[in-house]
């Protein structure tokens, strides 16, 4: 489903300022594999869902979504194959239009669009049986600005974007960590059910690391662009907060954020 071969990303090179973001990089995820990744700051987890999404454009190596090698589509192009939701609930949706308009949209992601958004009464009845799902009261809202709902509705409502049109890799940018911690459980659930219910292939960067154990069926910690260390599904069942702690004990120089002990 997603193959990440030898990929590397070096910024500004050839300065005083160069670094090397991601140092070939290997990853492979099955279909409905759900990978976790940690690391410290600056490890290049984020740069990895950025050359995944498009947003940049690695140096060398191949990127393949469901045997098609992406390397040199944009953005953009990527977007029919790829969901994504990003850390701050800003980023994922557009605040001065409504909540059905955002739905809309994100139903015509990677297609050619007219002049219309086309929603209809067939539609908007689609709209409020998967708000309903939210439990969030969101269904009754659909003419509301998104700009007027709290952070952890935006984030639900990207999620569900996101996997509006089952995408064939979903990306999740530490899409829980500007949350306080009732709102990010909220979404952390929200997130784990669409993943299952859609059979989505997802990738998920979070520093917290007891989310990174409970969620997904596979574990893959960074440090200084690289791929340091895996566990696959049966490793990981039996993981712990400790074990992930000494392991990157184990990394000469790696530094821990504070966000890296929530749990």
């Amino acid at each position: 489903m997603l193959t990440i071969d030898h990929v590397s990303k070096t910024f500004f090179p050839g300065t005083v300022n160069e670094r090397t973001a991601l140092d070939r990089v290997d990853l492979t995820l099955a279909e409905r594999d759900f990978v976790t990744v940690i690391g410290s700051n600056g490890a290049g987890k984020s740069t990895l869902l950025n050359a995944v999404a498009g947003r940049i454009l690695a140096d060398s190596g191949t990127i393949e979504i469901d045997g098609r090698c992406v390397n040199k589509l944009p953005d953009h192009k990527r977007a029919k194959y790829v969901g994504r939701v990003f850390q701050d609930p800003l980023a994922g949706t557009a605040p001065t239009l409504t909540i059905e308009e955002n739905l809309s949209l994100a139903l015509l992601r990677g297609r050619r669009r007219g002049l219309g958004m086309g929603l209809g009464k067939k539609r908007r009845a689609e709209f409020r049986e998967q708000l309903a799902t939210l439990e969030l009261g969101l269904e009754d809202r659909l003419t509301a600005r998104v700009g007027l709902l709290s952070g952890g509705q935006r984030q639900a409502l990207s999620l569900l974007m996101a996997g509006f049109t089952h995408p064939r890799i979903m990306l999740l940018d530490e899409h829980t960590a500007a949350l306080d911690p009732q709102r990010a459980e909220l979404v952390t659930t929200l997130t784990q059910r669409i993943v299952e219910q859609g059979g989505l292939t997802t990738l998920m960067v979070t520093h917290n690391m007891e989310q990174a154990i409970r969620l997904g069926n596979r574990l893959i910690m960074m440090h200084e662009g690289r791929v340091v260390y895996e566990a696959d599904a049966e490793t990981k069942s039996r993981l712990t907060v400790h074990d992930l702690l000494q392991e990157f004990a184990n990394i000469k120089g790696a530094t821990l954020s504070d966000k890296s002990f929530l749990g």
